[in-house]
């Protein structure tokens, strides 16, 4: 079971927070950065210590972009030259943190959206692309409430992983589970607030919080 923590944006608002808690549950996750997050000046500090921790860090792309038309997915917006661009920059960024492109073969496309192009340009790259499991609905927590009924709030997300959990065949074995290291300000209402919560919870339901082998 992995716990991928990521940014979509700049938004770190739930780092430390994160951090804390996963270090009290003796938890090891996988964060996803945009080379835009990485080169933050704020978010300096958090990098290193989820680096000390022995957290997994990978890349999300460089600066966030959109591959595939939400509504012809088997369609590109970007070029090859562009895509290994981008992901060159993305992976730039993390060396300056003594991130080896070794040590991080797992990549989460931008808006966990691509085709099978986009799968084909990143293992010819030398990398694996992931994304998250359906199911739980937990990459929701990006919403905020003017977003009407697409908003979810996060005991309602809760709640879901954890029915997920016990109506699913295989429960959540293998699962990845994605949650937003930070949210638009608009949203008060953060999923990650719930981690200390979900940790203990699945750990007396008989599961571990494993990395990705590599």
């Amino acid at each position: 079971f992995n716990v991928n923590e990521f940014s979509r944006n700049n938004f770190n608002g739930g780092g430390h927070i994160i951090r804390k808690v996963l270090k009290k549950r003796g938890v090891i996750a996988h964060f996803f950065f945009t080379g835009d997050f990485y080169r933050e000046p704020e978010n300096r500090r958090l990098i290193r210590k989820l680096k000390r921790d022995g957290h997994y860090l990978g890349a999300h792309s460089d600066k966030h972009l959109l591959y595939a038309p939400w509504d012809k997915r088997d369609s590109l917006l970007i070029s090859k030259e562009v895509f290994v661009s981008d992901l060159d920059q993305n992976y730039a960024e993390m060396a300056k943190f003594g991130i080896k492109q070794s040590e991080a073969p797992f990549y989460m496309p931008p808006y966990e959206w691509y085709n099978t192009t986009i799968a084909k340009w990143t293992q010819e790259q030398g990398f694996i692309l992931v994304n998250y499991t359906p199911g739980t609905r937990s990459p929701a927590d990006y919403t905020t409430p003017d977003m009407g009924k697409r908003y979810i709030d996060s005991q309602t997300l809760y709640d879901n992983i954890l029915r997920y959990e016990a109506t699913s065949e295989h429960g959540l074995n293998g699962f990845i589970l994605l949650i937003h290291l930070g949210t638009h300000a608009d949203r008060e209402d953060k999923l990650y607030n719930k981690l200390d919560q979900l940790i203990p919870e699945l750990h007396d339901r008989g599961y571990t919080f494993t990395r990705m082998g590599f």
